[in-house]
């Protein structure tokens, strides 16, 4: 079995940002030269998360209202009270989860039609990790 392991660095513009990673999850995948196994992206911090799903702007906008309207940010959570300020990001990453396991199959990536890999920043403006870990023969 191989095993291939790289690490994406993120130092986002805004708190809040989503960011298509399928294409460097797919360099490391092909370097890895793994035909069949799976790779697992993990975000590294407890405010950022890891999702599939379409790369559509309009639908962006809409899981980050949905995100906002679940978890909003506001004074006022027990959190803040350690000296913290990112209460709604903690909130937002348990709804998105902070890992995905995506299947490889001879070679490459086994996405559905419009399935692609994001990054979701949720504390951004400082320097974040991810972790791509790629498993397989």
């Amino acid at each position: 079995m191989k095993f291939a392991t790289e690490y994406l660095e993120f130092n986002t513009r805004k708190k809040r940002e989503y960011i298509n990673i399928t294409e460097k999850v797919e360099d490391v995948v092909r370097k890895s030269g793994v035909q069949e196994g799976m790779v697992l992206v993990s975000a590294m911090h407890i405010t950022a998360g890891v999702y599939v799903n379409d790369a559509e702007n309009g639908l962006i906008e809409d899981i980050d209202e949905w995100l906002e309207h679940l978890a909003p940010f506001k004074q006022g959570y027990r959190h803040h009270r350690t000296g913290e300020t990112n209460g709604d990001a903690h909130l937002k990453t348990l709804l998105v989860h902070h890992e995905v396991i995506v299947p490889i199959t001879s070679g490459r990536l086994d996405l559905g039609p419009w399935q692609q890999v994001y990054y979701a920043e949720f504390d951004g403006m400082r320097r974040k990790r991810l972790i791509i870990k790629v498993m397989g023969e």
